[in-house]
């Protein structure tokens, strides 16, 4: 049995990425793991459980920024091809208000924007105040991808991960809570993903034949992610790394996780502007 609410861990102790030195070992990290809870049923049961909680607090965060209320919430979703990313952001968002959230799918980097420093197209999309943002794939994007593909030289990758690090203290500092989650996919699940992506016309549009490509790239991506892992979990942006190959564990931890951080908020109700029994009179009276 796991334990009660009062002596568990919080999702975000237990998820957060291992302390320790040099890369994170994502090896030692099991992909069909469900750290919180024993089950689906289980799993079920708390999703349902934390939807009402979650949806007042969105709610919360949409009315306090229309009384100059500042703060918001940056979900970075990271992850292998078919790690689920989209099946989570679908799962967590549904029973959320559409109006109080931005969602960005990050592709390979346009003409224009490789024109411009790497986190311009990131500034862009930021989340106003009273949203939550969700990044499918990020600016982490133009630091690992690079790495694997040695198109950076080490010094120039460090140099990104401070400017990351920098970059996001600064949207801490200015009101913006940043929740970041690696989807720790099995090589073994990907595959069968992308099998099930094959034998299913109505997903051939899903499947790209790169994706087999950076199969072979494998060991790379894992050490260009056990490498950014460490260099940029930080204490205002900690990254967590969520076991993926069960689909409904992710998408319950990543409600989670982001159900913790507005919790951290301490929202309330915006104080009314107006005097709420003079209006109830006059509204009685017409």
């Amino acid at each position: 049995m796991t334990q009660d609410s009062g002596t568990r861990a919080s999702w975000g102790e237990l998820l957060r990425v291992p302390a320790g030195d040099g890369p994170v070992d994502l090896a030692a990290i099991a992909t069909d793991a469900t750290p919180g809870v024993e089950g689906k049923q289980e799993g079920a049961a708390l999703t349902e459980a934390t939807t009402p909680s979650l949806d007042e607090l969105q709610e919360k965060l949409f009315a306090s920024s229309l009384s100059g209320g500042d703060r918001s919430v940056l979900l970075v979703l990271q992850g292998m091809d078919t790690a689920g990313k989209g099946g989570v952001v679908k799962r967590v968002a549904a029973s959320m208000d559409p109006q109080g959230l931005s969602h960005h799918a990050f592709k390979k980097p346009t003409a224009e924007e490789l024109a411009h420093p790497f986190l311009w197209r990131v500034e862009k999309v930021l989340p106003a105040a009273g949203r939550i943002g969700i990044f499918d794939r990020s600016h982490y994007e133009d630091v690992l991808v690079p790495a694997v593909h040695g198109t950076l030289g080490a010094e120039q990758i460090a140099a990104r991960h401070d400017e990351i690090n920098a970059f996001e203290k600064r949207l801490t500092e200015n009101g913006t809570t940043v929740v970041k989650v690696l989807l720790h996919l099995g090589r073994d699940e990907q595959r069968s993903r992308l099998l099930r992506r094959l034998d299913r016309p109505d997903k051939h549009w899903k499947f790209s034949p790169a994706d087999v490509d950076d199969r072979a790239l494998w060991p790379l991506f894992q050490a260009a992610y056990g490498d950014t892992l460490r260099a940029t979990s930080t204490p205002w942006a900690p990254w967590h790394v969520v076991p993926a190959d069960r689909k409904w564990y992710s998408a319950l931890a990543v409600q989670q996780l982001l159900d913790e951080a507005l919790r951290g908020l301490d929202l309330e109700w915006p104080t009314a502007a107006f005097d709420v029994e003079e209006q109830r009179a006059r509204l009685l009276a017409t």
